[in-house]
């Protein structure tokens, strides 16, 4: 994400199995490396990568909800890793689809779909993902004047009445790392009109989302802070087809801009987490 993600271990294994273009996958299939070779990519188009995210896609992932321009976290990293597979900018092909229809089993009609899917060993029994592009931090989100406003630290959260959407890691980190007793929702809209109506007072999200709350959706919004990091995290992947012969070639194009640092400078660029969201203390 930021300087925190900033630039990801480039190991020596890594970095050869991206000069050979394959990468371990969750794909049954190993590819040669030539078959890694722009003009040897089973794509759904020939000649073509073709690329979904959501409808709309939002801020920071994608900007103005037009992922062609490359603007946003998700659609410089798209074209990064296009890019890196031998495609032009113009090569690409943009679709939509819905979350829910993207992780469920089946072909696609996308060589590869990005919108902030998490790593699940659930999800992968029915669909394919690439390697890593992202780990998301958690962080709270409050208002002007509320009482954890400008708080630095995790114990003087303990009082706090903090919710976060049920089933998601927002909520075991209230629990676990603050120690509180969540107000729990059924998802992050609700969270969101409690805030706003000040019945709690902050909401767990990611880092990002937190990013978008406090800056369009809640009135006087702020981030009170990141919580420490605990060494692991939601890891969001590029979806493929279930067995897809490109798993292997599109994680081999991940784990190389993350060795040459682009996808750090990405990070830093569109994430920007250093920027009001400072880490809290134990």
């Amino acid at each position: 994400m930021n300087k925190r993600f900033g630039i990801f271990s480039a190991v020596v294994i890594a970095a050869a199995l991206t000069l050979t273009g394959c990468s371990s996958s969750d794909s049954d299939t190993t590819e040669s490396a030539a078959s890694c070779a722009k003009a040897d990519l089973a794509t759904v188009t020939a000649g073509k990568l073709t690329i979904a995210t959501g409808e709309p896609a939002y801020y920071p992932w994608v900007i103005d909800d037009k992922p062609e321009s490359g603007q946003g976290f998700e659609g410089a990293v798209a074209y990064a890793v296009a890019n890196q597979l031998g495609f032009t900018n113009e090569e690409v092909v943009w679709v939509r689809t819905t979350f829910d229809s993207a992780v469920t089993p089946g072909e696609k009609n996308f060589d590869f779909n990005l919108q902030q899917f998490s790593i699940t060993e659930e999800r992968k029994n029915a669909v394919d993902f690439s390697s890593p592009y992202y780990t998301a931090p958690q962080a709270i989100v409050s208002f002007k004047g509320s009482k954890i406003a400008g708080k630095t630290t995790l114990a003087d959260l303990k009082g706090a009445k903090l919710g976060a959407a049920v089933g998601t890691t927002s909520l075991d980190a209230i629990e676990n790392q603050i120690g509180a007793k969540p107000q729990v929702f059924n998802d992050n809209a609700a969270g969101v009109s409690a805030l706003k109506n000040k019945q709690i007072d902050g909401l767990v999200v990611d880092l990002p989302t937190a990013f978008y709350l406090s800056g369009v959706e809640v009135p006087n919004g702020l981030i009170v802070g990141q919580l420490p990091s605990t060494g692991s995290g939601d890891q969001f992947g590029l979806l493929l087809t279930k067995g897809s012969k490109l798993t292997s070639c599109v994680s081999g194009a991940v784990d190389a801009i993350t060795a040459d640092g682009t996808l750090a400078a990405i990070t830093d660029k569109w994430l920007a987490t250093d920027a009001g969201a400072p880490v809290l203390k134990p």
